[in-house]
């Protein structure tokens, strides 16, 4: 298991304070705020440690209220909403500096058997015929507006194996396309004995959901992103559903599209698949894309519009 793997699992190894009240750190994010996808895996980490054995997230709802500071503890406090003989509902609330920064309803439910059917998995290349993000990032140095991005975005996804299935956003830079995005994903090592926990892999694949989702916004109108300065964002609410048993160590193909955009908000859903073509999850969100006032992609004075700017 690789070190940035470790500080992954770690992060989300929440510290226990009343019974149903936990708090967890942050790592370094891309940009000054808390990652989405960490705070989002965390709340469902805190939720999952107060439900019955036996009973795992089907679906979660989620809002992000305020920035997260990357340089303060978050609280999570859940609330037991239900407990029913097939479903259980939890609603957790996260809170920094007194105020709450994120809010997540998620339901739990024991295994059933049922009426089955499901979407085909879209064409996609193998994985392993894919560049690393490492052999993919430095290509684009020249277009970012920081000489650091590529290292910040490497070690940021560190713990991910992600795997562009066409050219990232900031390689298609005035070029628009269709509003459709895959990557393929796994961790960065396997989750072995006391790791190989089902809520786990579904806390981890709900982490990494929030990586690349608004890419299809930013492709439909040939934009590059945060890291060329050509847009401002930030999540708005995050939602998921997950349908069969899934490893986040093993190759998940994510396959997104945008429907719509407009308001300076977009739309984006998403499929996750296994390898062999299940449907393991569904995705959608809608985040704040906003291009900057200054004009053209990163403003006259060749520096990124602050994160800031997406503050709703």
């Amino acid at each position: 298991m690789s070190d940035e793997l470790t500080s992954l699992l770690d992060l989300l190894d929440l510290e226990r304070i009343e019974q149903d009240i936990f708090r967890g750190s942050s790592r370094a994010s891309l940009v000054p705020r808390v990652f989405g996808g960490q705070v989002a895996a965390q709340a469902l980490v805190a939720a999952c440690r107060t439900v019955p054995e036996g009973r795992l997230p089907h679906s979660l709802h989620a809002y992000f209220l305020r920035p997260g500071d990357p340089g303060a503890h978050i609280v999570y406090t859940v609330d037991r909403i239900r407990d029913g003989r097939s479903f259980t509902t939890r609603r957790v609330v996260a809170v920094q500096h007194g105020q709450p920064v994120f809010h997540l309803s998620a339901s739990f439910q024991v295994h059933e058997e049922g009426l089955e059917h499901q979407e085909e998995m879209p064409p996609a290349p193998d994985p392993e015929t894919l560049p690393t993000a490492e052999e993919v990032v430095p290509r684009y140095r020249e277009l970012f507006v920081d000489p650091q991005v590529p290292e910040r975005l490497l070690r940021a996804r560190a713990a991910v194996d992600l795997r562009y299935v066409e050219e990232p956003p900031f390689g298609r830079v005035g070029r628009p396309s269709a509003p459709r995005s895959q990557v393929w994903f796994r961790t960065n090592g396997k989750l072995d004995g006391e790791l190989d926990d089902p809520t786990l892999h579904i806390c981890l694949a709900t982490y990494v959901s929030d990586m690349t989702l608004l890419d299809s916004v930013l492709l439909a109108h040939g934009r590059g992103g945060w890291a060329v300065g050509d847009v401002v964002g930030a999540s708005l609410d995050h939602a998921m559903w997950f349908h069969r048993p899934f490893r986040a160590d093993e190759w998940l193909l994510y396959d997104q599209e945008s429907p719509t955009a407009q308001g300076g908000r977009g739309l984006a859903k998403g499929r996750i698949f296994t390898r062999d073509g299940r449907l393991v999850a569904s995705v959608i969100q809608e985040g704040v894309v906003r291009v900057p006032r200054r004009g053209g992609a990163a403003g006259s004075t060749g520096q990124p519009a602050s994160p800031a700017a997406a503050s709703r």
